[in-house]
């Protein structure tokens, strides 16, 4: 879901800088009281960023001016809060846009916003859902991880759409045609992500259980299944 760069139009893409830049300049508010507050978990901080850089490298090309991947901010969204995965999530597309041309400058401010700011919110919410729902913690992780991929790749197919809408339908028929190609490797990469996140989860759970309890992410329950 990185839009390369000079992709979208000079309007979009300033526009779509601006409607990030308070989500990043939150977040990294957000980090910086709560590593004052907790320093002991600047590895698990750490962890969360990895697993964002190495998943969203993974890129198989799809539309054109556009490509399909794994997200990995449903990780540090359920564990820190989707505000701070925005400066995250902005450090890795910067990265990866200098040194793997993977996304672009010019459509950095785009990015964040699918991958960085509307993934991890998604992930977030759904995950409070899916245990209000008394939904078990892998299958909770599993659905907030996946789906938020699956809405960052929805958000950037809107976007491309917003940029070039189709001559005759419009928004929506761009929108379908951009969503419908996507689909044919997003969907089965959300899955893929979904189960990973379990997996790096459960590791966490196992190896890192008293504080994913101070960080409320877990109950001791679950620490004790």
């Amino acid at each position: 879901m990185h839009i390369m760069e000079g992709f979208l139009p000079v309007k979009h893409a300033i526009g779509w800088s601006i409607a990030s830049a308070p989500f990043v300049a939150y977040g990294l508010r957000s980090i910086n009281k709560r590593i004052k507050e907790k320093p002991e978990q600047r590895m698990l901080l750490g962890v969360a960023a990895a697993f964002t850089f190495v998943l969203s490298a993974l890129k198989l090309p799809s539309v054109t001016g556009s490509c399909s991947h794994p997200t990995g901010t449903g990780l540090g969204a359920i564990l820190f809060g989707p505000a701070a995965m925005a400066p995250i999530g902005m450090v890795v597309l910067l990265f990866q846009a200098i040194l793997l041309a993977h996304g672009g400058l010019t459509t950095l401010g785009a990015n964040i916003f699918s991958m960085a700011i509307v993934g991890p919110f998604a992930a977030a919410a759904i995950y409070r859902t899916a245990k209000a729902l008394k939904l078990s913690f892998g299958v909770s992780i599993f659905f907030a991880a996946s789906l938020a991929d699956l809405l960052t790749y929805v958000t950037t197919s809107a976007q491309l759409a917003f940029a070039f809408p189709d001559p005759v339908g419009g928004f929506i028929t761009s929108f379908a045609k951009f969503a419908g190609v996507f689909a044919f490797t997003q969907i089965p990469l959300a899955i893929s992500e979904g189960l990973l996140t379990v997996v790096v989860m459960n590791a966490l759970l196992r190896f890192n259980s008293r504080e994913l309890l101070e960080m409320k992410v877990t109950t001791v329950k679950e620490v004790q299944a």
